[in-house]
């Protein structure tokens, strides 16, 4: 009797096997929180809409989920434009953007230092797909200030657009705010 003779069969379901729970554990082991911000009220007049709660703790991130070619995230809306809700200019060329131009920010992992600073990305929701430049940081990192407009820090897994990018979705305008998507680099 050969007790080698199901060896290879063997010895190739485990390999099978030890292969999908290895991608399995690299899509669970994605980012870990950085750390907790305690939230402090905003001066009177100081934030409309999604303010920080005064002594909350927000979770805060330096990283966001691995970049694929089907990166999954969270669709949200913002203006880039001089008086919008996004606060100041854009980080990545200090400029004001129309509401009207597909552009985003990126949670701050995605955002990668200003590594993807002008670059496109191309956005997948609602059965369509649109192109969008990168023109600013979803900060996850920080929050709770001025700078960030007394909001909290963002989730890490944010393209935050431009109404632009909502209208070329064809997402009928009374559901703009939250939706899933994913999204990839143009190369």
């Amino acid at each position: 009797m050969n007790i080698f003779k199901g060896f290879p069969t063997i010895f190739l379901f485990i390999c099978f096997v030890l292969i999908i729970t290895d991608c399995f554990m690299v899509e669970a082991d994605t980012c870990k929180p950085s750390g907790k911000l305690r939230g402090k009220k905003p001066p009177p007049g100081q934030c409309d809409s999604n303010c920080c709660e005064d002594g909350k703790f927000y979770t805060t991130y330096k990283c966001s989920p691995p970049v694929s070619s089907h990166t999954k995230g969270k669709l949200t809306i913002n203006s880039f434009a001089a008086g919008g809700e996004g606060g100041g200019p854009s980080e990545c060329d200090n400029r004001y953007h129309s509401d009207d131009e597909p552009v985003v920010a990126l949670s701050t992992g995605w955002f990668n230092n200003k590594k993807r600073c002008s670059k496109y990305i191309t956005i997948h929701g609602n059965g369509k797909s649109v192109k969008a430049k990168v023109v600013d940081e979803c900060d996850s990192a920080k929050g709770c200030d001025s700078e960030h407009g007394y909001q909290p820090p963002c989730p890490n897994n944010i393209v935050d657009a431009s109404k632009a990018v909502w209208k070329a979705l064809g997402v009928p305008e009374n559901d703009w705010g939250l939706m899933d998507i994913y999204w990839s680099d143009v190369n």
